[in-house]
């Protein structure tokens, strides 16, 4: 049996291939104990916030991962942690790609890279939301922070030109990417990046996608909603396993 994964297909069953520059820095490296005790999720209630305080140093935001939490700072309070229930995640075979979508990609219309930019993808990200941004000067500190210590990670789409047309960002945690949020600049550029992150997350082993809470765009693209305890139950496995970030840039 080969150990290559098989190929990505589009709602018609063509093959969708995907030709990824991939650029993580380094593995995750040792990081401080975190300072912060964090609730058990569990206990929070349906709509999630499990507490707020704390900090968005990099070792509180990978503890509150594995605690199956992740920050969320809205308007006049930034420190805020959520865990809801139900949560939303996005099986790695379960990806809808349709017909349009694969065509897209197909097209060679965009180039795609993993951990070239992630800095310029989560500044991206935050701009243009007539609804305001969560993603606050701190929490971009935070995470460049963690990206640059191997642990938080980003896909970027290209247009033939060079312009960054969209992308997306998240935390690796053993065997767990936490999707954060996507962007686009050019049409179909944030679903050229989950369908990137998806074959990528195979290759190296990635067994839990996490997108948080589901929005029809991720539910078209074959997110799910689970409960917490259902999630928390699959995030416990995947942490005690590993994901090759690093090695699938060599």
């Amino acid at each position: 049996m080969s150990g290559v994964p098989a190929a990505l297909r589009d709602s018609a069953g063509r093959p969708v291939e995907l030709d990824i520059a991939v650029h993580t820095p380094c593995g995750p490296k040792p990081l401080p104990p975190c300072r912060w005790d964090f609730p058990d999720a569990r206990r929070a209630p349906a709509e999630g916030l499990v507490g707020a305080g704390g900090d968005f140093e990099p070792e509180s935001i990978v503890a509150a991962y594995r605690a199956g939490i992740f920050p969320w700072p809205h308007p006049g309070e930034e420190d805020l942690w959520f865990s809801p229930d139900p949560r939303a995640i996005l099986p790695p075979g379960g990806l809808v790609i349709t017909r349009r979508l694969g065509r897209t990609i197909r097209s060679g219309r965009f180039r795609v890279t993993i951990d070239h930019d992630f800095e310029a993808v989560m500044r991206a990200c935050a701009e243009n939301r007539p609804e305001g941004t969560w993603i606050t000067p701190a929490l971009i500190a935070g995470y460049t922070r963690l990206h640059h210590l191997g642990w938080a990670h980003s896909v970027e789409v290209w247009t033939a030109e060079g312009g960054l047309a969209g992308g997306l960002y998240g935390v690796g945690v053993g065997a767990m990417f936490g999707a954060e949020s996507m962007f686009h600049r050019v049409t179909d550029a944030s679903k050229v990046a989950m369908a990137a992150l998806v074959r990528h997350a195979v290759r190296i082993g990635i067994e839990l996608i996490d997108i948080q809470v589901l929005t029809s765009h991720t539910q078209g693209m074959g997110g799910v909603e689970v409960s917490r305890d259902s999630y928390l139950r699959r995030l416990a496995v995947a942490t005690r396993h590993m994901a090759d970030w690093y090695g699938g840039s060599r």
